[in-house]
């Protein structure tokens, strides 16, 4: 390994599990900044409900790409990997590490090993497959997924119905399966360094974290927070954990008391 080379520290592990409080020791131990690599947290729009870190936190160390963007635009690994790529060539002229930290592998791949040219999916499609969601349910878009792309099916988070449908849209369009898009494991860019961190407390622990990390989230405002958003509840960005369940606790769907558990 070459030790002049820049240095990109990637953290990685489970909703919970304590990546932003170690990203921001580790930052503080090199004198580095923070890239976000949440798929929500680029919203800004969507603050409560995805746990960003808070004011305390981003005056500790310097963090980018959150609250870059709002839900009302179409924002892709692929966008996400060319602005992060961008943003790195002009910060290690003048600085030597950095941090990743983030529960979205899609994204942090797509900045390491680079993504395919998925090809763009005309809207017709995305609103077929959301009709679908909202008339059959998510279990029905699974069952079309394991016959489509069985290999996605194995990996993909089967309680997020955005990249579901984003794996069928893409999929139905191109007539390849999603996850070819995906397998391209060359590092591409040689200018840097990674190291991976993995962080995963025990399931007890995580468990607790979780339900802790809920219910401050409720005592904040999450409801009022997501109640704003009902306008735009069709858009991706919030048919996501956190989001889509207090949606169906004002569609009178389920209890207030079930949207939290």
């Amino acid at each position: 390994m070459n030790i002049n080379k820049k240095k990109l520290i990637v953290i990685v592990g489970p909703t919970a599990s304590g990546k932003t409080e170690l990203s921001i020791k580790i930052s503080k131990i090199f004198n580095c900044d923070i890239i976000s690599a949440d798929s929500r947290q680029f919203y800004k729009e969507m603050s409560i409900g995805t746990a960003k870190p808070s004011i305390k936190n981003l005056n500790e160390a310097k963090h980018h790409f959150i609250d870059n963007i709002s839900i009302k635009e179409n924002y892709t690994a692929g966008i996400f990997s060319k602005e992060v790529n961008t943003f790195l060539e002009q910060y290690f002229l003048k600085n030597d590490c950095i941090i990743m930290v983030g529960g979205s592998g899609l994204f942090i791949n797509s900045v390491i090993y680079g993504i395919d040219d998925i090809p763009k999916v005309p809207n017709h499609i995305r609103k077929d497959l959301n009709d679908i969601y909202i008339d059959k349910g998510l279990d029905y878009l699974l069952s079309k997924l394991k016959v489509t792309d069985p290999i996605y099916y194995d990996i993909v988070d089967k309680k997020n119905p955005r990249r579901i449908i984003r794996a069928l849209e893409v999929s139905i369009f191109s007539k390849k399966p999603y996850s070819s898009y995906l397998s391209n494991k060359k590092k591409i860019n040689n200018n840097y360094v990674v190291e991976w961190y993995g962080i995963c407390p025990d399931k007890q622990t995580l468990a607790s974290r979780i339900n802790n990390r809920v219910d401050d989230m409720v005592s904040i405002g999450l409801f009022d927070e997501v109640k704003q958003l009902i306008n735009f509840k069709h858009l991706n960005p919030l048919k996501s954990v956190g989001y889509s369940e207090i949606f169906k606790y004002f569609d009178k769907d389920i209890t207030k008391d079930e949207a939290i558990e």
